[in-house]
C-alpha cells in the first residue's frame, strides 16, 4: 500500500493498533529454540511474518520508499514498536539483517544493491548477515587475512570467518576481505556482498556453552564473485566496515531506528533479577529488594541514555562514535543482571528448573553466557577506547603496525 506522507504519528499509531489486532497473533512466552538442531521453522515463520508486515504496509518504516520502505521518521517506528508489544513479530530479522546489514547498504551500497537486497529483505524474501571476525583476528578486525584477488571481471575469495550470527539462516553476507597487501592494514580492505550458497563456501555451526548454535564459521575456497559484489569502493572497505560497526553498536545498545519490536537480538530471554527473586520466593527480602533497586536504576538510566544519545546522533550534536556509550552501557546492564540473578538464586542456581524462563536454574545458564555482552558489537575494551579517544580527546594507544604495509606486519608468533 502507498504511505500517506501527511499522516500524523498519532493517526499512524491508531491505524497500526487496529491492523495489529486484526492481523497478528499474540506472542507466546516461550523459550527460544536455541538448542534445537533444526530451527528452520522459526526462520520460515519470521519470513512469513515479515511478508505480512510488508503486505499490511508496516515493513521497513524508516527505510526510503525507493527501496521498499515507508520513508518515515523514527517517531513512526517508535509508535509502531510500542503498539506491537505483545504481538508475534519477525524479531529474528532485526539483528543483524535490518539494523546492521540493510542499514549499512543504505549508506554505502550501489543503487542496484540497495534496490535488490534491501527491497528483498523488507519483503521477507531474503536475510542478510555479517562475515567479519576471523579465527586469528580477535578484536583486531582490520588485521584480517581473508583475501580477495582480482580475476578477469571479478574476484576470487579465500580465507575463513567465524562468530557470524545466524549466518546459517541467511541468504547474503557482508564480507570484509584484504585486497591490497602493500597498503597499511586499514587501507587495503574491500567489502563484498557474498551469496551464501556460492560454490566453494563451507559453513559450520558453532555450539556454545549454553547449547546454542546461533554462531557459524565459514571457509572460502576459491569463491568467485562478480565485480558488482563490491560494496563501496575497492580498497575503501574500512569506511564501509566503520559504518557497519556503528550500526552494530547502535543495534546492540538499543538505538537502531530500523528495528520493529522490543527484543532486538536473538538470544535466550534469560530471567531478569526480579523474575529470579519471585521464582525463589525472595521478592520480599529487604536485601534482595535493595539489589533489585540497583538493577532497576541502571536499566532506567540505560533506556533514557539510548533515547538521548540516539536523538543527538541523528540531530548531529553528537558524533557517530557516541554509539559506543550505548554499546558499553548495554554490557553493563547485562553483567549486573547476570550477577544479581546468580546472587539472588543462591544454591538454587544449580538445582532449580533450568528449562523455563524465570526459574532459578535458568539464571545459572544466563550467568554462563554473561561475557557475551562484553563481545557482541565489539568488545567493551574497544568501546572504552573509542569513547576516550574520539569523544574525550585522550591520546591514542600506540600501534606498532600503524602505517606499515600489511605484508610487513608480524602476525601470530
Amino acid at each position: 500500500m502507498t504511505q500517506d506522507p501527511n499522516e500524523s504519528v498519532e493517526a499512524f499509531r491508531a491505524r497500526a493498533r487496529d491492523w495489529l489486532a486484526a492481523t497478528l497473533p499474540r506472542r507466546l512466552d516461550r523459550v527460544a529454540a536455541d538448542t534445537v538442531e533444526d530451527d528452520s521453522h522459526e526462520w520460515e515463520r519470521a519470513r512469513e511474518l515479515q511478508k505480512t508486515l510488508y503486505e499490511g504496509g508496516f515493513a521497513g518504516i524508516c527505510f526510503p520508499t525507493e527501496y521498499g520502505g515507508l520513508g518515515l521518521g523514527e517517531e513512526y517506528q517508535k509508535a509502531f514498536t510500542e503498539e506491537s508489544e505483545g504481538y508475534e513479530l519477525p524479531l529474528l530479522l532485526n539483528v543483524p539483517s535490518f539494523a546492521i546489514c540493510a542499514a549499512t547498504l543504505l549508506e554505502t551500497g550501489s543503487e542496484e544493491q540497495k534496490r535488490e537486497r534491501i527491497g528483498a529483505a523488507i519483503r521477507g524474501e531474503e536475510i542478510m548477515c555479517q562475515l567479519l571476525s576471523e579465527p586469528s583476528g580477535g578484536s583486531d578486525l582490520a588485521g584480517l587475512i581473508t583475501r580477495a584477488e582480482p580475476d578477469g571481471d571479478g574476484w576470487v575469495l579465500n580465507g575463513a570467518k567465524t562468530w557470524s550470527t545466524s549466518a546459517y539462516a541467511a541468504d547474503w553476507g557482508l564480507c570484509l576481505a584484504r585486497t591490497d597487501w602493500d597498503a597499511p592494514k586499514h587501507q587495503g580492505l574491500t567489502m563484498f556482498l557474498v551469496p551464501l550458497d556460492a560454490p566453494g563456501l563451507t559453513m559450520n555451526r558453532v555450539r556454545m556453552v549454553n547449547g546454542s548454535r546461533e554462531f557459524c564459521e565459514e571457509f572460502f575456497d576459491d569463491v568467485r564473485l562478480p565485480h558488482s559484489s563490491v560494496v563501496g569502493e575497492v580498497g575503501d572497505g574500512w569506511t564501509v566496515a566503520s559504518r557497519q560497526l556503528f550500526h552494530e553498536r547502535s543495534a546492540v545498545g538499543g538505538g537502531s531506528p530500523y528495528i520493529s519490536g522490543r527484543r532486538s537480538v536473538r538470544t535466550r530471554s534469560y530471567p531478569a533479577p526480579d523474575q529470579v527473586a519471585r521464582a525463589v520466593g525472595a521478592d520480599d527480602d529487604p536485601f534482595v529488594r535493595e539489589l533489585l533497586g540497583e538493577y532497576l536504576a541502571l536499566t532506567t538510566v540505560h533506556q533514557q541514555t539510548v533515547e538521548r544519545v540516539s536523538g543527538a546522533i541523528t540531530a548531529g550534536t553528537l558524533p557517530p562514535s557516541a554509539s559506543s556509550m550505548l554499546r558499553l552501557l548495554h554490557a553493563e546492564v547485562g553483567h549486573l543482571s547476570a550477577d544479581l540473578g546468580l546472587r539472588i538464586a543462591g544454591s538454587a542456581v544449580a538445582t532449580g528448573d533450568g528449562g523455563t524462563p524465570g526459574t532459578e536454574g535458568w539464571a545459572g545458564i544466563g550467568y554462563l553466557m554473561r561475557q557475551g555482552g562484553s563481545l557482541g558489537g565489539g568488545s567493551t575494551e574497544i568501546a572504552r577506547n573509542i569513547i576516550s579517544e574520539r569523544m574525550l580527546g585522550m591520546p591514542r594507544e600506540h600501534a606498532p603496525d600503524r602505517g606499515v604495509p600489511f605484508r610487513e606486519v608480524r602476525r601470530g608468533n
